[in-house]
């Protein structure tokens, strides 16, 4: 029995029950209570992966870009496989519901697998969209079935893949609440009180001092209780340093020009290259060479942990399925077993592990920013700090770091970055806090804005991607003028 309707009006529910949404996500209770096979005591290491999945919407079911429907762009894809690697289409579908199919084969085998999961909203809807309803029925079985369920845990995300960094931040705010929302439209409440770890776009983490202080504070407020970073994206708070310990975690500290502070738990993904590495169950080698650490006083178990995307190339579409069943079942009952990250907290804790005890860490380059910056100085001084820090060093940045330091998502697409923040001011006006949130026309925009925020047509370079954002953004547009 779902509490909530998955569609509404023909869109995806995202909005219109956050009081249902956010009690859900403010349960306190542990989501392994009995559940975990493995031996913690005689455990020298664990190793965790991350599955990636994400298809963006776009305006592509039809010939003329002002008039298409917005599809998936799998659904592209399967209708044009003649074209570039659309031909992997068949194969990205079965990606996205196999883990519903490996899990209960291993459990049924007496092995004990554990992976995360991490589906953008967009890669839901869309799937839902074309029909794909039997990856929703696997899913769901690792998702509800108590059987299953301790061995997948689900990570939230923004819904429309939206990167922190760039996206206006009351707009990546309500990303996080789409994404609680669809998600218990589609598994329920109840699954959606165990989603206790959040995995960002991109793994775009803000370092600008008031964008990272606002997505931490989005986290704490939406209920989550880890964040995944990756390891180049932070540093040391005492020194401005690389990490000593990767493989245990972390307290990320935000603090903010006017002298606020959050924080969170911070799980640390290590450098490399992320899909072939989940591909061919690298933790589990790299667990298997360490050994457990004095943490306050305490003996505990290192925690290797790698995400990639769980579907795009050839090492995760045709060598983890094997690799996968070998390496869970080398593992399971071994002194290196696989673990999920909130069932390794949930240990950590009932040891008496609290957050203060953790390294404390950062975002990248705030080191330099708080030697000439104190906290409290406000905002206008803060600017004046990061604009003479860009003039001594034209390295460093406020445009936060991620899975690769190559690519950014606000050089050379201007033209796609103003018509979005005009449509975000847009929706801020005439829609945030003026509308029901149950109302048609509230979920219409709400549902266009999200889609104008996708990091994909700010990641293949100017050309058809950067069209789909432009159309898009007319359409949100014209919604909340002509609606609102």
């Amino acid at each position: 029995m779902r509490e909530l309707p998955e569609c509404v009006d023909g869109l995806p529910n995202i909005c219109g029950a956050e009081e249902k949404v956010s009690l859900a996500t403010r349960m306190t209770r542990q989501i392994h209570p009995s559940a975990s096979a493995a031996d913690f005591g005689r455990i020298k290491s664990a190793f965790a992966i991350a599955l990636h999945m994400h298809q963006p919407l776009i305006p592509a079911g039809g010939g003329n870009l002002s008039t298409a429907p917005v599809i998936s762009n799998l659904k592209h894809m399967m209708d044009n496989q003649h074209t570039g690697d659309n031909h992997n289409a068949p194969v990205f579908h079965w990606c996205y519901k196999r883990i519903g199919e490996f899990v209960p084969a291993l459990v049924q085998e007496g092995k004990q697998p554990r992976v995360m999961l991490d589906y953008s909203g967009c890669l839901f809807h869309g799937l839902r969209q074309m029909g794909s309803h039997d990856v929703f029925d696997a899913l769901e079985c690792v998702t509800c079935d108590p059987a299953y369920r301790h061995c997948v845990e689900w990570l939230g995300t923004s819904w429309g893949h939206a990167v922190a960094p760039s996206t206006p931040v009351q707009d990546f705010h309500l990303h996080v609440k789409a994404w609680q929302h669809h998600f218990a439209a589609i598994f329920g409440l109840d699954s959606l009180s165990r989603v206790r770890g959040f995995s960002p776009p991109e793994m775009a983490l803000p370092n600008h001092p008031d964008v990272a202080y606002e997505f931490v504070k989005t986290l704490k407020e939406c209920g989550y209780w880890w964040l995944l970073v990756q390891e180049h994206s932070v540093e040391q708070v005492e020194d401005g340093n690389g990490l000593q310990h990767r493989h245990i975690p972390h307290h990320l500290i935000a603090r903010n020009s006017r002298g606020e502070s959050t924080s969170i738990i911070a799980i640390i993904k290590t450098q490399g290259s992320d899909t072939k590495l989940v591909a061919q169950m690298q933790p589990y080698y790299e667990a298997k060479g360490l050994t457990r650490v004095s943490l306050a006083g305490r003996q505990i178990h290192p925690l290797a942990t790698q995400i990639g995307d769980g579907e795009n190339g050839g090492v995760m579409m045709n060598d983890f399925p094997g690799k996968f069943f070998e390496v869970v079942r080398e593992a399971s009952g071994s002194d290196t077993p696989p673990m999920n990250v909130s069932e390794y907290l949930e240990y950590l804790a009932g040891l008496g592990v609290t957050e203060a005890d953790l390294p404390s860490i950062q975002p990248i380059h705030q080191r330099r920013i708080w030697e000439r910056f104190h906290p409290g100085d406000g905002p206008e001084r803060l600017l004046r700090v990061i604009e003479e820090l860009k003039r001594e060093d034209p390295r460093f940045h406020m445009e936060g770091g991620s899975w690769t330091n190559n690519v950014s998502w606000v050089r050379g697409y201007e033209n796609v970055l103003r018509p979005m923040e005009e449509v975000s001011a847009l929706f801020a006006e005439r829609a945030l806090g003026k509308v029901p949130t149950c109302e048609y026309r509230y979920r219409n925009a709400l549902y266009h804005l999200l889609l104008t925020q996708i990091s994909c047509y700010r990641y293949w370079g100017q050309g058809v991607w950067t069209e789909y954002a432009q159309e898009l953004c007319r359409r949100a547009s014209d919604i909340l003028v002509s609606d609102f």
